[in-house]
């Protein structure tokens, strides 16, 4: 068993099948069955069921990804640990973000850190929830995390660097009577239409609280595509609330963004990985800390 069998192993299990793995890694498909096939046979296990196009875990494949996943995560701290002495010149640094937080403050930190460190590549990955950033966290798919919640959610195994507090702004189109940078009542949304996001993320859970308050709102859409609520509020679909990280991308785009009234807010923290990080991700995580 080596490294590279491992590698290949996880590709298969994080997309779901050997078409996908083999694009990802950059390898012919043939080689990789063939790299899992002898990875079975020294297991004295299958690790797959074939289903259709697909594959599923079998129970020896699922008793396989934790350690496996601390493997190549150690091997992978000791490779950029020799890196390091070369101060940083090359390297890859993996984040899993929320959407929102794609925008600020992951934004503004990835432009000083490349700046920087120009030979670290950054792979960002997307996580719908907070719960799904820890969980890539946690496993080891990835070593940071960027995540927020009206709450923060407190997992073993991995850490939270609490970097920013945001609050949650209204977000309108023209044709509603709300005036941008002006204070709104919460009541003053009663009888309104929402775009929601999908439950377990922060947005979701102020218009949850809303309604259970006694505010009238109606769902009219709900929708795991963050990118898709800016134009369906333009087009009138209806109000949405949203992390205050929106408010300059859709004033730009002609939308109305006004203050909640009482105010509902989002902590947003780094998560990283309590196994230990790499240089790469060490200094990333410093950066974003250092204003705190």
């Amino acid at each position: 068993m080596d490294f590279r069998q491992l590698e290949r192993f996880l590709a298969v299990v994080d997309h779901g099948g050997f078409h996908r793995a083999a694009e990802v890694l950059y390898v012919a498909q043939p080689s990789l069955s063939q790299s899992i096939k002898q990875l079975e046979r020294e297991m004295g296990d299958a690790l797959f069921h074939r289903v259709g196009r697909g594959v599923v875990l079998t129970e020896a494949g699922r008793e396989l990804v934790g350690p496996a996943r601390m493997a190549v995560h150690a091997l992978g701290l000791a490779v950029e640990s020799v890196e390091a002495v070369r101060g940083l010149r090359t390297g890859r640094l993996q984040i899993t973000a929320m959407p929102s937080q794609t925008i600020a403050p992951l934004a503004g930190v990835i432009t000083r850190f490349t700046a920087q460190y120009p030979g670290v590549r950054v792979v960002v990955r997307a996580g719908a929830t907070a719960d799904e950033v820890v969980e890539a966290v946690r496993t080891g798919r990835t070593e940071l995390g960027l995540l927020a919640g009206v709450g923060l959610p407190e997992r073993p195994g991995v850490g939270l660097h609490p970097v920013a507090r945001q609050r949650f702004v209204v977000v309108t189109s023209a044709a509603e009577p709300f005036q941008t940078g002006a204070r709104v009542a919460t009541s003053d949304l009663s009888g309104l239409r929402v775009i929601a996001g999908q439950t377990g993320t922060g947005m979701r859970a102020v218009v949850d609280a809303l309604i259970e308050s006694g505010v009238e709102l109606t769902i009219a859409v709900e929708t795991e595509h963050r990118e898709a609520i800016l134009p369906l509020v333009l087009a009138g679909s209806g109000i949405a609330v949203l992390a205050e990280s929106w408010r300059e991308v859709a004033e730009r785009a002609g939308a109305v963004v006004a203050d909640l009234d009482p105010a509902f807010h989002l902590e947003v923290a780094y998560v990283s990985h309590e196994g230990g990080l790499g240089p790469a991700s060490r200094a990333f995580l410093d950066m974003a800390t250092e204003r705190q």
